[in-house]
């Protein structure tokens, strides 16, 4: 007697209750081991969002306190909005090259106001329900995504090793090196923080000279305050701030969404994107009225804090934007000593995880299709070439259409099935019907050959647009120049009502 398979159901349910149980605050505050690791990755993110911060609001325009406030308050308030634990939001690079012409041309406080009025955006594209769209990010294309990153992550390095005095090089080369062997020797510290507490110390007890935390920019010594930016609320106002606010909303849903994904993969639990969606809107808003400017998932950061240290939880991101807080306001002069060759350790070894190694491998590249190969080498090229993850998975989306179109095009074709009698002769269509393969469609008959009567079966088709029906009109018409008669039958009911509506009345149209 055969065994009665498992039901679905109760497997979900475990699934999700184990995801509940890898993510949940409680359980973490109920471990020491959990609480430790989820502490002191966030210390570690806090290390690493500094100088970032700095060099982002540098981009921006904006004073340092800007860009580590956002960090501050994107953090603390997205891990209590937000839908994917773990996952670091703060200031970040893509938003900093979106509202720089705007803080060039009319000020802080017109930034202040596009942050607001994009997080206001992301809460409505959330409830829209825009993150559903990405079931429609092809594999290939999210490779080429993490790949882009860990490049970018790099080439974001090379300031800091560039030009500089020869002691950096050594410096940074131990710090690699406790960060990859630590691991293998324990992993009650995080490595990154062993690495940047350790050569910090010894740099400032041999009174090395390298370039400092403290040289990026002036840190902050008081708390972020509530407020108001003063513009005025005009419609001149709205058509200034609006085309920057849509194109950072945009931005940011996109990068933090991808990210989302990516961390779902590297922890394999799922999180609801709607809910982080409009929950990095809501962040924006939050940190448009303290003043700062915005931003949205940090990938680099929240690798460290997922893979780099193993946090799983809310409560690591939440600790992260305080320790931020602590560390640039309280402990100011104390954080200004960390060498930035530590901190180019930390983030070298962050591409090096990141990247998709296995994807380059020769093996994989001559197992997989060209078309994937080719969208994954184009999503890399066109981020790294604008430095914008956005405009990056864009286009590797649209050429991963065009491909997909073309080859499925190349599927529909049209079979000589029967001859009933002398004057009536049988097509049958094979495949789907659509803008790109139905343009093939009408060179697959002879117009001239075939006797007075044709038939057209479409059972083992589908009519998706506008494009076929008037295809099928073509077709029709070209037999009627002819004196032949034309008979499409097998339609379903969907490819049924699609040509009665449509038929006849695309006369003209292109």
């Amino acid at each position: 007697m055969s065994a009665v398979p498992p039901s679905p159901a109760p497997v979900r349910a475990t699934e999700r209750a184990r995801e509940r149980d890898v993510t949940s605050v409680r359980a973490a505050l109920r471990s020491p081991q959990r609480l430790r690791t989820e502490v002191l990755g966030g210390l570690v993110v806090a290390l690493a969002l500094i100088p970032e911060a700095i060099s982002f609001s540098i981009i921006a325009g904006v004073d340092p306190r800007v860009g580590l406030f956002a960090s501050f308050t994107m953090a603390v308030s997205i891990a209590f909005l937000g839908g994917r634990p773990a996952m670091i939001s703060a200031a970040t690079g893509a938003v900093a090259l979106v509202i720089a012409p705007l803080v060039r041309e009319h000020g802080l406080d017109y930034l202040v106001a596009t942050v607001i009025l994009a997080g206001a955006i992301q809460v409505v594209l959330g409830l829209l329900g825009v993150a559903k769209l990405m079931r429609f990010i092809p594999r290939s294309v999210m490779v080429g995504f993490v790949n882009a990153l860990a490049i970018l992550i790099f080439l974001a390095q090379l300031p800091h090793l560039i030009g500089v005095p020869w002691g950096v090089y050594p410096l940074v080369a131990v710090g690699v090196a406790v960060i990859v062997l630590l691991p293998r020797v324990t992993s009650v510290v995080p490595a990154p923080l062993v690495a940047i507490l350790g050569l910090t110390v010894f740099t400032v007890a041999a009174a090395i000279a390298v370039p400092t935390v403290g040289d990026e920019g002036k840190l902050p010594d008081s708390l972020p305050t509530l407020g108001l930016p003063h513009v005025p609320l005009t419609l001149e106002t709205l058509s200034t701030i609006g085309p920057f606010a849509l194109g950072m909303a945009l931005v940011g849903l996109m990068e933090s969404l991808m990210t989302a994904k990516l961390v779902d993969d590297v922890t394999d639990t799922h999180s609801p994107k709607t809910r982080e969606a409009w929950g990095q809107g809501a962040s924006n808003i939050i940190t448009g009225f303290f003043g700062g400017m915005g931003g949205c998932a940090m990938i680099g950061q929240t690798m460290i804090n997922v893979k780099g240290s193993g946090a799983r939880t809310r409560l690591s991101t939440f600790l992260a934007g305080v320790f931020l807080l602590v560390l640039v306001v309280g402990l100011g002069d104390v954080v200004g000593m960390i060498p930035m060759a530590a901190l180019v350790a930390v983030m070298v070894m962050v591409a090096v995880g990141t990247f998709d190694w296995h994807s380059i491998r020769p093996a994989t590249l001559r197992r997989m299709p060209r078309s994937e190969t080719l969208v994954m080498v184009v999503t890399v090229a066109v981020v790294v070439a604008t430095h914008n993850l956005a405009i990056g998975v864009v286009v590797g989306v649209l050429v991963a259409m065009v491909l997909f179109a073309r080859r499925v095009a190349h599927f529909t074709e049209v079979v000589d099935v029967a001859h009933p009698d002398e004057d009536t002769r049988v097509y049958a269509v094979v495949g789907e019907l659509f803008f790109a393969s139905s343009n093939d469609l009408v060179t697959q008959f002879d117009y001239v050959g075939d006797p007075r009567n044709v038939v057209i079966d479409l059972t083992q088709s589908h009519i998706w647009d506008a494009s076929t029906v008037a295809a099928l009109d073509a077709i029709q018409t070209r037999y009627a120049a002819k004196g032949k008669n034309v008979s499409i039958i097998g339609l379903n009911d969907a490819s049924h009502e699609r040509r009665e509506r449509l038929a006849g009345h695309l006369v003209g149209s292109h």
